[in-house]
């Protein structure tokens, strides 16, 4: 079995509620181990057995199952997301979006921060990194920004999120 953090998007926000505990079963049901969840926005680190395609295949179908939602879920290895950790440009200010893949270069290249101000934002791979000194909430450079912009799924977390999930993973 081999560690593995998933990050569910859009999960107990406007109404998309799944119990932790619940999802924890699930995991647990489709042969998963050592799985712990921290707070209530969908993250989840377990031992998880099969690649990684198959192993989000399954999890997607069975939150589908068990909840009636349609939930994209990202994976990330320890060392993935220590690599993230590592090349934040912006220190523990960042927030990361995680992305579905790496996207398009023509549609990183589109990209331009300067409108966003004092906001800012590094697209590093399959991962954003975003500094908001004013606080995410007041961003217009969110989720469903870089979804748009990018042509690709995402979620965000913030640093403290990322801290303790590696964390976690390197137990």
């Amino acid at each position: 079995m081999a560690r593995r953090i998933a990050l569910l998007r859009g999960v107990n926000v406007g109404g998309r509620t799944v119990p932790m505990a619940e999802l924890r079963d699930v995991f647990e049901q489709l042969g998963h181990g050592g799985v712990r969840t921290y707070i209530q926005s969908g993250n989840v680190v377990f031992d998880g057995k099969g690649s990684s395609a198959s192993v989000r295949r399954a999890l997607e179908q069975a939150i589908d199952e068990r909840f009636d939602l349609d939930v994209t879920v990202l994976l990330r290895t320890p060392s993935e997301l220590a690599k993230v950790a590592a090349e934040s440009p912006y220190g523990r200010d960042a927030y990361v979006t995680f992305l579905d893949g790496v996207p398009d270069s023509k549609r990183v290249a589109a990209l331009d921060p300067a409108p966003f101000s004092p906001d800012e934002f590094r697209v590093t791979g399959q991962e954003v990194y975003v500094r908001c000194p004013n606080g995410y909430g007041r961003t217009k450079i969110n989720n469903a920004f870089f979804e748009k912009k990018l042509a690709t799924r995402a979620t965000t977390r913030n640093w403290r999120t990322v801290e303790t999930l590696l964390e976690w993973a390197n137990d």
